[in-house]
């Protein structure tokens, strides 16, 4: 049987806005229309515009509204920047800018920081061998100083979580957080279970806030197990590629004799 996935952003985050819980955790996301933009810009400052099936970060574009200051909207995607002094011209460039598909509007959540720059984590779950859900790894991912996404594909710089995290928390706050990612990423794994009974493994993409609360940005079905071959040890990525092995995501090849 083949092994499950989901490319609809929209999808992946209707399936946890059905968990009470989970809930909690998912920015606010609505269809991207000049209403919905122009009413995100309004409630939350800043927004990400993103394709409902991009990968690897392309497209993905921050929107701000910067009030009693000029220019009054800016926005990103790349490197590139732009300025605007009413909303109008502002979302007519947005409009020449974004690739020709659907498109998402998120609630904008402002990153913590390593060394001045953004990072967010990635939490890698995936069925054992009993087919019981694990969180097998986490890795956290520094963005490009000139770049508005994590991604390693886009420039984002792979590191251990707890280095990233310790310069907002004492040490036995990361472990007690990185406990508590790990359950996260089980009760996701189980909500989109519920929903896509197929999927074997999830790479969630965890934002902390100012404030150390995660949000889910994202869910990929089809996580990259080769990023945390960049961790120091290797012990992680070969744990995660056992698992993968085993569900048949990759296929053995015997040595002939």
């Amino acid at each position: 049987m083949s092994i499950q996935r989901v490319r609809s952003k929209w999808a992946k985050t209707d399936a946890l806005l059905a968990d009470p819980i989970l809930k909690e955790f998912v920015p606010t996301t609505r269809s991207f229309q000049r209403s919905s933009v122009e009413l995100m810009l309004e409630q939350y400052g800043m927004i990400y515009v993103k394709p409902i099936n991009g990968t690897f970060g392309n497209g993905v574009i921050r929107i701000e509204k910067n009030n009693g200051a000029h220019p009054l909207f800016t926005f990103q995607i790349g490197e590139s920047k732009y300025s605007f002094s009413e909303f109008d011209s502002m979302f007519r460039k947005l409009l020449s800018v974004k690739r020709d598909k659907a498109y998402i509007a998120q609630q904008g959540i402002h990153l913590l920081k390593y060394s001045g720059r953004r990072f967010d984590l990635r939490v890698m779950v995936q069925k054992n061998p009993q087919s019981q859900w694990e969180t097998t790894g986490m890795i956290g991912r520094v963005a490009h100083p000139r770049k508005i996404v994590t991604n390693y594909h886009a420039g984002g710089t792979p590191m251990p979580v707890t280095p990233l995290l310790k310069e907002s928390m004492s040490s036995e706050q990361v472990i007690t957080y990185q406990s508590r990612l790990r359950k996260l990423g089980i009760d996701i794994a189980k909500a989109l279970e519920r929903r896509y009974p197929r999927l074997k493994e999830i790479g969630v993409d965890v934002a902390i806030d100012h404030h150390l609360k995660p949000w889910v940005l994202e869910v990929n079905t089809m996580p990259d197990p080769f990023l945390f071959k960049k961790l120091p040890s290797r012990a992680v990525f070969r744990k995660i590629y056992q698992y993968a092995v085993a569900y048949g995501r990759f296929a053995v090849h015997k040595r002939k004799r």
